[in-house]
Formats: structure tokens, sequence, C-alpha cells
């Protein structure tokens, strides 16, 4: 029988506090969604301000300087050699105190532009200058050019179906016959099959060119037919482009030579015409709106020294607002009062979170480009096996926090801009003990493929072989899957007429 009773027990366990939750969750976000969240608590609370005028900049930095808190942290340098980090301000930063002054000043931490409130400045860069509306859809581009051409009711009624049918790769997605089936069902008209073809034809003549075909054959043809009657070896295009369509895509030279009874040089001329076509003409109208890249950090080369620094378009400058702030220093316990108590802890704890994210995401964009100091100085064959963990040790900082970091953030290099993740790698066994990285193993297959003869391609054995030659242990399956991952095709179907 169970009895109540009374038991002591000693446990340890790990609360989050909501700050820490907002510093995680901070940590994680993305630049476009830092943005997002920077402007709803702007919007949300009454003690954050932007800093518009450079008069305010300046007297916020004279009011805040005899203030404790975070040095500023910008940038870091990486040299040459087997020189460490070099000292900055980062290495000597203390943490932020619970308590911020009222008085702070984003600025104190980070001097960049305001990309929230007033007009740009005058020489900067206004940040909707690269926005653009909606795109105009395929459908909407065929609509407008029916609309311009006379037709008769039934014939408009007929090209309306045929454009909702075409796909966004420009091809019909529908057969014929089932549009003809449903116009007549569904309108009770008397259609005869060849109308219905008939506008085809006239929508297969739209821009682009080729829209609404129902094969890749037809959508050649169609656009070899608006070509000018002079153009060379256009007769030969249209041929094989009707008969040995499939010889070509098999990429069988020989048996093309000896049916169209041309050489290989003549034949490489007609091949060359038709490579001129587009095979998928809907890829010209595109719906979907641009989607821009906005590093978070940039790396530079100054006087041989890797330098990282923030971008400092990614920081708003944001401090408190030293009116509502004077409030607060009232005694009572209004309601008023504390609601903008509450207020003022909150845009403290956000500032503070803002600073940390930017020092942990500026420490591990340094410690990767020290790592890869390589791949900045010679390219991809160059990058050294790396993974979180490495990054995680050298910076005393848990794993998870390194994948958070390195999750949809960009660096801007010299060689272009990179996800942090590219620069995490597997590792390969070489033939000496080392190891390289699963990336310059990429990056050497795909320099192979592109030094290839191409009358004749290497095939992944031989670039197992050939890399074995050089010290790498890769199975001929493990190019491969590397190939591929690349978007790189076999090597018969990288067999081209020279």
């Amino acid at each position: 029988m169970l009895k109540p009773s009374i038991q002591l027990r000693i446990g340890q366990q790990l609360t989050m506090t909501p700050q820490l939750q907002q510093a995680i969750r901070l940590l994680q976000l993305s630049t476009l969604e830092l943005q997002a969240e920077i402007q709803q608590n702007f919007e949300n609370n009454p003690m954050l301000e932007t800093v518009e005028d450079e008069a305010e900049v300046e007297a916020g930095e004279e009011s805040a300087s005899g203030d404790e808190g975070a040095e500023p942290v910008q940038e870091t340098a990486v040299g040459n050699g087997e020189d460490n980090l070099a000292e900055t301000s980062l290495a000597d930063a203390q943490e932020p105190p619970a308590e911020l002054p009222v008085d702070s000043t984003w600025e104190d931490i980070y001097d960049t532009p305001s990309p929230y409130g007033g007009a740009p400045e005058e020489g900067g860069r206004d940040l909707f200058e690269n926005q653009s509306g909606a795109q105009e859809s395929l459908r909407e581009h065929l609509l407008w050019q029916m609309r311009l051409i006379p037709m008769s009711d039934t014939d408009r009624v007929i090209a309306m179906a045929i454009i909702d049918a075409i796909g966004d790769d420009g091809y019909l997605a529908e057969p014929l016959e089932s549009i003809h089936a449903n116009l007549a069902k569904d309108f009770d008209l008397e259609l005869e099959f060849d109308e219905v073809e008939a506008v085809l034809h006239l929508v297969q003549r739209f821009d682009p060119v080729g829209s609404g075909a129902r094969s890749l054959a037809e959508c050649l043809s169609i656009q070899l037919q608006q070509l000018s009657a002079d153009t060379p070896w256009l007769a030969e295009a249209k041929e094989l482009v009707a008969e040995h369509l499939d010889l070509l895509a098999a990429r069988n030279f020989k048996q093309l030579t000896r049916r169209m009874k041309l050489s290989e040089s003549e034949l490489h001329e007609v091949a060359s015409l038709i490579q001129t076509l587009n095979p998928r003409p809907g890829s010209l109208i595109s719906s979907r709106a641009p989607e821009y890249i906005v590093p978070d950090v940039t790396v530079s080369r100054v006087q041989g020294t890797w330098r990282v620094e923030l971008n400092p378009d990614n920081a708003p400058r944001l401090r408190i607002n030293p009116l509502y702030a004077n409030m607060v220093k009232r005694a009572d316990n209004s309601a008023d009062n504390t609601y903008m108590r509450n207020q003022l802890q909150e845009a403290r704890w956000f500032i503070k979170s803002l600073q940390s994210r930017n020092e942990t995401l500026l420490r591990v964009a340094t410690a990767i480009v020290e790592h890869q100091r390589g791949f900045l100085e010679y390219g991809p064959e160059a990058m050294k096996p790396l993974v979180l963990r490495d990054i995680a040790e050298q910076l005393e900082m848990h794993e998870s926090t390194i994948s958070r970091v390195t999750t949809h953030k960009y660096m801007y290099t010299p060689r272009g801009i990179f996800e942090f993740k590219y620069f995490f790698s597997s590792h390969v066994g070489t033939v000496d003990g080392g190891v390289c990285s699963a990336t310059a193993i990429r990056a050497m297959i795909k320099t192979l493929i592109t030094e290839e003869n191409p009358a004749k391609p290497l095939s992944d054995s031989k670039i197992a072989s050939l890399l074995v030659n050089k010290g790498i242990n890769v199975a001929r399956r493990t190019v491969a899957k590397y190939r591929e991952a690349m978007t790189i095709p076999p090597s018969n179907e990288r067999k081209r007429l020279t």
C-alpha cells in the first residue's frame, strides 16, 4: 500500500533566462531577418531610437565617453606565416555590463550608417535602390501579346486556354487533345482540332519564340524557322532537329556524320547553330523576384595582412532615448513608470544582445580566415579540412553556437561571396598519411574536367587515377559523387566535336 512521504533530492538543471534566449535567437538570424527584428523592436519599444543627425552622434559620444562598456569592435587582422591573430580590441573586449548606461549610444560600439529613418546621406546608398516589384510572369507576358493581336472571340478563348496550360519552362504541360476536349465541353463550342492547333501555332510565335511547344524538337524547330533564310547551315540544322535529335543528345557523332553525309567540321558548325537556340524559352521570363545576398563580414588584404571587418550596412545606430530614460528616474511606482522601466531594461538587453552577436560573428569569421588563408591566397585547391569542432575548441565555445553563427551568414572575399558553411568540409586521406579537404578535391576534379580534351573526355576512373598520382586516395565512386554534386555530366555526355 502506497503512503505519502517527503523526500529531499539534490539536483542541478540549466535554466535559460529570457535574455539568454534572446541572444541565442539573434545569433542564428540571417542579415535580413536581423534587420526585420531590429525594425520590430524599434517600433515596439519607445526607449530605442536611431541617430540620424551627426551632431547627435558627437553629443552621444561625448556624454558616454566616461561610461564603462564594451570597447568598439569593428575589425580584426590575420597575419601571414605562422602569426597568430593580431592584437585587436576584440581580444581585449570586456563583457557588456548587465546595466548599460542610459545615455549609451550604438555608435559607441559600432560607427555605422543607419539604414532606418531619414533620407540617405549624400553619396550614400539608398536602402531601397535594389528593391523591385513583382516581376511579370510568362503567362502575363503571353496574354499581353494576345490582346494586341486582332482575333475572333472563339480564337481568343482558345488562346487563353493554351496559355494557361503552358508551364514555367515554356512547354505545353497538357496534351492539346485534352485542351480541345475541355473547350468543347466547358464552353459548348463546336471546335475542330485543327482550329485549336492553328491557334497553338500562333501562340508559339509569341515572345519568347517556342513557348507552347510540345517537345524539344518542336521548340527548336520553331526557333529555327524564325531565323533568316540566308543563315549558314540552317537547312542542315532543321534536318538534324527534325530527324536526328536523339543522336545529337547521345553525342553519337559518327552516326550523325554518316546519316547526314557531313564531315566532322561541318557537323560542328551545324551543332554550333543549334546551341544558339534556347531549349527552355520560359526561362527568359522569370516571375521570381531577384534575391540579394548581403555579406555579414568583409575580408580584404591590407599590406600583406588579411583584415576581417563587420559589414557596416548591417548594424543600425541605435541608442536609448535620453528623454524617456530620464523619466524613469522618478521615484513613484505608477503603472506608467513601471512600463517605462521595463521597456528601458528590454532596450538595454537588446542592445547588449546585438553587441554580443556581432562580437561572436567577428570572432568566428576571423578564426575561419586564419584557418583558410590558403584559400584566399591560392584558390579552392588550397582549402584545408575544417569542421565546426575545430573552431569551437579554438574559441572555447560550444559547437552548437558555431553552427548558429555559420548558418545563413556570408563573407565577402576577393574571390567572391561565400556562406560561412562553405569553408567547412570533410577530408580524404593522402598517400603520405595527411588529409585533403573535400572542397579542394572537388576543385581539382573541376580543373581536370576543364582542361580535358573535349573529343576524349576523362572518365571517373581516369580522374581517380590522376588524383591518386597526386597523392590523394580517392575511389571512382567518390569522384562520381563529387562530380554529380557539381552538376557536371558524365564523360559520354561531355563529348564534343573539336
